[in-house]
């Protein structure tokens, strides 16, 4: 069996003195405290600090536990601020297809919609901002069974409830779907959740490439998919993209 990782261990170590003091520490004391030579240090602290788990003072440039630690007990990003820094380009993407915008996290089985972007149609619609979507009916769920395995059930423990005709309801029906959703990079429904309502969604990654949510476009199938089932390219391209620009700017965040 292999041994123990030693840059793992050392950054721990990092961690654990930086939590057993209610003081910034400086480089030259993290290198002291722990018999590390100071580039050496300097590589753990900064890496520690790249992906969250330390934080850096601008003006003494000491450091400190970071704000990141605090996602791991609570099981990932809080969806308060995954919505903030998403509602920009759910809006433009609303403005720009026409069409509804959801943002969805995993919730215990389901996916539940933390933002939901009105359709600029002005036609009556009410607001699903905190329901609770099945997986496997869902494009928004799909995406997070394909994008998301660890924080979601494995197909085969789902219920595959019966939503509608379209809904898809064995798993080895589902775990295609799956596949084809990892390799196009968004997950589809045509129809499975409600009927006539068509969504397509693609997921959102923080840093170190988890994903940590989905977005997505609702609206009439029709108005989604061409002739074949097919998601309308250009729409494609423009979920991607909005896609892509809220998850650089999660992987951007302290």
């Amino acid at each position: 069996m292999p041994g123990a990782i030693q840059s793992i261990e050392r950054a721990a170590a990092v961690l654990r003195l930086l939590g057993s003091t209610d003081r910034p520490l400086g480089l030259n004391e993290l290198a002291a405290a722990l018999d590390l030579p100071r580039p050496t240090a300097h590589g753990i602290i900064r890496t520690l600090r790249d992906v969250g788990f330390v934080d850096q003072d601008v003006v003494s440039s000491r450091y400190r536990l970071g704000s990141a630690l605090h996602e791991l007990g609570r099981g990932g990003w809080d969806r308060h601020d995954l919505r903030a820094r998403a509602m920009n380009w759910a809006d433009s993407l609303a403005g720009s297809t026409g069409l509804a915008v959801h943002l969805g996290v995993p919730a215990k089985g389901a996916v539940r919609l933390v933002h939901h972007v009105f359709r600029p149609d002005g036609t009556p619609q009410r607001i699903r901002t905190g329901e609770e979507q099945p997986l496997h009916a869902s494009a928004l769920g799909k995406c997070l069974l394909a994008f998301s395995p660890v924080a979601t059930p494995p197909a085969r423990d789902l219920d595959l409830q019966r939503w509608t005709g379209r809904t898809c309801v064995t798993v080895t029906a589902l775990e295609a779907q799956l596949t084809l959703a990892r390799r196009r990079g968004w997950a589809s429904d045509t129809g499975e959740y409600e009927s006539g309502v068509g969504g397509a969604a693609a997921p959102l990654r923080a840093s170190g490439g988890i994903v940590v949510g989905a977005i997505g476009v609702v609206g009439p199938v029709e108005d989604l998919y061409g002739i074949g089932g097919e998601l309308r390219p250009w729409l494609a391209e423009q979920l991607v993209a909005a896609a892509r620009e809220i998850s650089a700017a999660l992987m951007a965040s302290p």
